[in-house]
């Protein structure tokens, strides 16, 4: 497990806990010597991630489209940062930079981040792991409603038991390193890269 991308908020939200555990997940991926892959902005929970591996000696790598470089919401320091044309090209390359993805508190791009790379996941366009840092329950009446699709024949039971859930970011690297990826649907190969650019 060498890098693994964080879907977070682009704000720092109502309760100090998001930045808390912003800052122990920046920290525990510097520890295990994991590259962060992320947004590469500097507000809100993203920024607090990227400086919290940066101070702690690890490497960040954020892909960010121009239009908001243009903006000036770039980090000045990451490690590494890429620049791209849009937002689909943006979650394309964070998906081939990383070996796994996690969601922490955000709104409705983390949602829609995480929800992809899970759908690509049970298509098999890659065989990567997922998974929502359930800290304070911020997740857990998603996760209920993820359990419902299931219930009611829209998810299947392999795919939505697949998701790592944890209030523990240690415990999800643990999760990740010793992950089996389910069947993926229609028997697709992991190889199939190029249905991610369509």
């Amino acid at each position: 497990m060498n890098s693994i991308a964080i879907f977070c908020g682009s704000a720092l939200g109502t309760d100090p806990v998001y930045e808390q555990i912003a800052i122990q997940v920046g920290q525990s991926l510097a520890k295990h010597q994991i590259t962060l892959v992320y947004g590469g902005g500097r507000s809100g929970l993203m920024g607090i991630v990227a400086d919290s591996i940066l101070q702690a000696g690890g490497k960040v790598i954020g892909v960010i489209p121009k239009q908001l470089v243009d903006r000036e919401l770039a980090h000045p320091h990451l490690t590494e940062l890429h620049v791209v044309q849009n937002m689909h090209e943006r979650k394309t390359k964070m998906s081939e930079l990383s070996d796994g993805f996690i969601a922490i508190p955000g709104g409705a791009g983390t949602l829609e981040e995480i929800f992809e790379q899970w759908t690509w996941a049970q298509l098999g366009i890659h065989l990567k792991p997922c998974a929502f840092l359930n800290i304070d329950d911020f997740y857990t009446d998603l996760i209920k409603f993820i359990q419902l699709t299931v219930e009611k024949g829209f998810t299947q039971t392999r795919f939505a038991d697949a998701l790592v859930v944890s209030d523990q970011i240690d415990v999800i690297l643990t999760q990740f390193m010793h992950y089996t990826a389910p069947q993926p649907k229609w028997g697709m190969a992991a190889d199939q890269q190029d249905l991610v650019k369509h």
